[in-house]
């Protein structure tokens, strides 16, 4: 039986996969309340030409619409790569009671790795952080992206040049 976290861990893979097909980079998530999926989100950012489209960002949105209400206290959040610092702030605000991540962002993650806003006592929240779910499938699907994009982008420019 998989165990609970990597079930909604798959899910929010699907959710990346989604943004892959539209070639964004392949980041997705959900956000589970009692058992169940209330919301869904991938990477957007160049398909809505928003800095805002994070999959975070959409899910959180998409599920304080659904509960009426911004403060997602009772909710959980899985992600396939460790939040920014945008997305962490608003899962702080947000009151969620708990991310769970699949890969790390040693660049840019703050949830651990450049800073750590989630858990962050000087905080009036902090979240219960869950790290390495399907860390492998996670961090597979990111680089498999960029491997293929530095071959489209190396064809390209090996294009232009013979113009």
């Amino acid at each position: 039986m998989v165990n609970y976290h990597e079930h909604f861990m798959k899910q929010a893979l699907k959710e990346a996969a989604k943004a892959e097909r539209l070639g964004e980079v392949p980041i997705g998530c959900v956000i589970v309340q009692n058992d169940k999926i209330i919301a869904r989100g991938y990477n957007r950012r160049n398909t809505d030409k928003s800095t805002l489209s994070h999959a975070e960002m959409i899910a959180i949105r998409k599920a304080s619409k659904k509960l009426g209400d911004w403060r997602l206290e009772d909710c959980s959040l899985y992600v396939t790569l460790e939040p920014c610092q945008m997305c962490s702030g608003a899962i702080v605000q947000a009151r969620i009671k708990q991310v769970v991540m699949g890969a790390m962002n040693e660049k840019a993650g703050c949830a651990g790795s450049v800073l750590n806003i989630l858990e962050n006592p000087s905080f009036n929240h902090q979240v219960l952080v869950e790290k390495g779910v399907l860390q492998e499938e996670c961090t597979e699907i990111l680089q498999l992206f960029f491997r293929q994009l530095r071959i489209r982008n190396k064809e390209k420019k090996a294009t232009d040049l013979q113009k």
